[in-house]
């Protein structure tokens, strides 16, 4: 997370922790300095919400069980918020129940990480999403407006327009639409999806690539139930329309 990294922006990281243990939260803090990276702390959901909406930030570190607002209200609010709407979110969770993965990443995080943990795991994980955020931020220069079943898809605004109105997305939910509405008619299998969306450098599995077409689906369908856009290929994985 140092400079000497191609892959990571010059200055230092700017990471939100929100957590209420203070032992872990100052544990959390001296190890992402120590990385070279900008750790800004918040006790409680409530405060960690006001910095997410005040600050600009590459990522937030959201312990699930919070004092106040909890970590999945919390994390719902910062995607539905412009200043930090698509930054990665890394969640912390004390249990291990596949349900309360499933929660945590359908409210819009991009990566979990059960308690206790290594700090040596949680710093690889917080490596990871800077990577794919500095890398998503390059690709975007790059990257040309696509329109297709009524849809338009703006990588420089990292937004989709629907009709005549705008759809928010989270950082993942707009990758995922790209790479489906640039390959038109084109099937992907979920590991291909969780590749282009989500990289190398992830602990994501690939029934993390169901919640994100079902979060998707209910954004740019207009019945997410009888989808006409992003269809399914049973046994196969998913496709964007070629109608």
């Amino acid at each position: 997370m140092s400079s000497t990294d191609p892959a990571v922006p010059s200055t230092p990281a700017r990471v939100l922790v929100v957590e209420d243990d203070r032992h872990i939260r100052d544990l959390v803090l001296l190890h992402l300095g120590l990385e070279g990276v900008e750790a800004i702390p918040a006790a409680d959901g409530t405060e960690g919400l006001r910095l997410a909406r005040e600050q600009p930030f590459d990522l937030v570190i959201l312990d699930v069980m919070l004092p106040g607002l909890d970590g999945v209200t919390v994390c719902r609010a910062i995607r539905r918020d412009a200043e930090n709407g698509d930054v990665p979110i890394l969640m912390l969770t004390a249990r291990r129940e596949e349900a309360d993965k499933v929660l945590g990443l359908d409210s819009g995080a991009d990566d979990y990480l059960t308690k206790p943990f290594g700090i040596r795991e949680l710093t690889a994980r917080v490596r990871a999403l800077l990577r794919r955020r500095a890398a998503r931020l390059e690709r975007i220069a790059d990257a040309t407006p696509v329109t297709a079943a009524g849809l338009t898809v703006d990588p420089s605004r990292r937004m989709a327009r629907l009709a005549d109105r705008d759809v928010e997305l989270t950082a993942h939910e707009f990758d995922l639409l790209y790479v489906l509405a640039t390959n038109r008619g084109i099937v992907f299998s979920r590991e291909a999806l969780l590749q282009r969306v989500w990289g190398n450098d992830t602990h994501i599995t690939v029934r993390s690539v169901d919640t994100l077409v079902k979060r998707l689906r209910k954004k740019v369908e207009v019945e997410a139930a009888d989808p006409r856009v992003i269809l399914t290929v049973w046994g196969a994985g998913y496709k964007f329309t070629d109608a």
